[in-house]
């Protein structure tokens, strides 16, 4: 139950910024940043239908289509299918998330996690990504920013749907392996105490950055390691405040989140480091932790993040976060 043997480098390239989050970016940008990471080595791409309506999946395909498929690692999600009819993008009940793909396709998104809905998911993506099979499927977000008070039910159906026909296509190595893609702690550590699930690894996004770590710290980090079941960390620049944005969560970050992301970029600038690299480098420290997956909708992005990875960063510079309490007194540190 480990993927890192499948993932080709521990930096990987998100694409839920290709769905238009955010923004309405350009097809040839999006393409150009698909072909910037390949350029840049990277070698494991994730997506998802959630991402634009498809948008995401449909310019990733197009990208690397002039690729040789066994060259690259493809994941992709189920949870959520993408129908013909349309609806406005703006106006989409996405709990916590409301707004999110607003620039997106315009086709109607349905939450469905049974096993009927998982094959027919796993069929679209299929068709929209232009390839002939998947290296690795997560079920997407069956957590509680999406869900509120009724994640728990939607889980079970997962548990009863997606988990089983997953666990079967891998049997039968259809795909190589699955998991679960949220941006919540909660339903990682539900899963890891369950007997018949056996997923091979977690996408989890911005629950282990420098912003937001001490709750995975607690039981999930230590327990995936024990049982070997990876974790991919999402959003290491927690939706862009990291690396000179404005997100925090998807949304405008808060002041208090600004003004700690302040403190942070004063200890690197005495250290000369940056933070993107403080970033992605506290990320992968942490022995569960397989790789990162980044997001960019710009191609000068992908430099910038594989300069990062192997940038050198004094050991003092992480003494100063952890004297500031910048970082827990229990997260491993690089170096």
């Amino acid at each position: 139950m480990s993927i890192k043997h499948l993932l080709k480098g521990k930096l990987g390239f998100g694409t839920a910024p290709l769905g238009n989050m955010f923004r309405n970016i350009p097809e040839e940008e999006a393409l150009a940043t698909v072909d910037a990471a390949w350029d840049s080595g990277i070698r494991y791409f994730d997506t998802a239908p959630f991402y634009g309506a498809g948008l995401a999946e449909l310019r990733l395909g197009a990208a690397l289509k002039k690729q040789r498929r066994e060259d690259y690692v493809l994941s992709t999600k189920v949870g959520r299918l993408i129908l013909d009819e349309v609806e406005d993008p703006a106006s989409r009940e996405l709990g916590e998330k409301g707004g999110l793909f607003e620039f997106g396709r315009p086709n109607r998104i349905v939450d469905d996690y049974s096993a009927d809905a998982t094959l027919r998911s796993i069929e679209d993506s299929l068709k929209r990504l232009d390839t002939d099979h998947l290296d690795i499927v997560w079920v997407h977000d069956i957590a509680q920013d999406f869900h509120g008070d009724n994640w728990l039910a939607q889980f079970e159906i997962a548990r009863t749907g997606a988990f089983r026909v997953l666990t079967r296509l891998r049997e039968e190595g259809v795909i190589k392996a699955w998991g679960i893609g949220v941006n919540k702690v909660e339903p990682l550590e539900l899963t890891l105490g369950l007997a018949e699930a056996q997923p091979d690894g977690f996408l989890l996004a911005g629950r282990y950055t420098l912003l937001d770590h001490e709750r995975a710290l607690q039981r999930l980090m230590p327990e995936a390691a024990k049982q070997n079941v990876d974790i991919v960390v999402g959003g290491p620049y927690s939706s862009g405040i990291l690396a000179g944005g404005s997100h925090f969560e998807y949304q405008q970050a808060s002041p208090e989140i600004i003004a700690r992301v302040e403190r942070i970029k004063a200890i690197a600038a005495r250290h000369n480091v940056s933070v993107k690299a403080a970033a992605l480098q506290f990320s992968l420290a942490n022995p569960a932790v397989a790789a990162v997956i980044p997001g960019a909708s710009r191609p000068e992005r992908l430099a910038e993040d594989m300069a990062a990875l192997n940038s050198v960063i004094p050991a003092a510079f992480w003494q100063e976060m952890r004297a500031e309490q910048l970082v827990a007194a229990n997260a491993p540190l690089p170096g």
